[in-house]
């Protein structure tokens, strides 16, 4: 019996995960670049106000998203690296069980998630925090700072609630 002749189903889902795995590269390289461009040009608490409202501001966060665990002791880098590598080997998985066309926002999803897990987890294994620069404020009001990896992720997640929302099967209505 003679292999069938063309892509597989198999070799098509490879290609389709690596085409999103090369997103995730692109977010981890722009996120990495950009912390370098931070980390050679200004000092810790360093800024530059770039409009009324925001500002780029070198600053060192060793917990999770709004500081969460920033005073713990030092185990939280290492729970929050493996937490990294655990979440980037599962979406790898996912994406390559994905089949290679018509999942392609839950696709994008995904690999901004990853690239921006990536991307601090770097950060946390180099220097055991994350380097934030990104200040948005309005008069005595800061929300958190955050970075590319942060922003990625955050647009991530929308858009995994929005391909939830555009999938979901309505639910059957009782019998009376």
């Amino acid at each position: 019996m003679s292999e069938p002749a063309g892509p597989t189903l198999k070799s098509l889902g490879r290609f389709g995960a690596l085409r999103w795995l090369a997103v995730a590269a692109i977010v981890v390289g722009l996120d990495q670049w950009t912390k370098l461009l931070i980390l050679s040009n200004f000092a810790e608490f360093d800024s530059i106000v770039l409009l009324p409202v925001l500002e780029f501001m070198r600053l060192h966060n060793e917990g999770a998203a709004f500081s969460f665990l920033a005073g713990a002791s030092g185990w939280q880098r290492w729970l929050f690296i493996v937490l990294g590598i655990a979440v980037s080997i599962g979406i790898t998985v996912w994406l390559y069980k994905l089949p290679s066309r018509g999942q392609s926002l839950l696709a994008a999803a995904l690999s901004l998630v990853m690239g921006g897990a990536i991307g601090n987890v770097i950060d946390r294994a180099r220097f055991g925090y994350v380097v934030d620069f990104i200040r948005v404020h309005y008069e005595q009001w800061y929300f958190p700072a955050f970075n590319v990896a942060d922003s990625a992720i955050t647009v991530g997640a929308g858009l995994l609630i929005l391909d939830s929302l555009l999938h979901a099967k309505p639910s059957a209505s009782p019998p009376a």
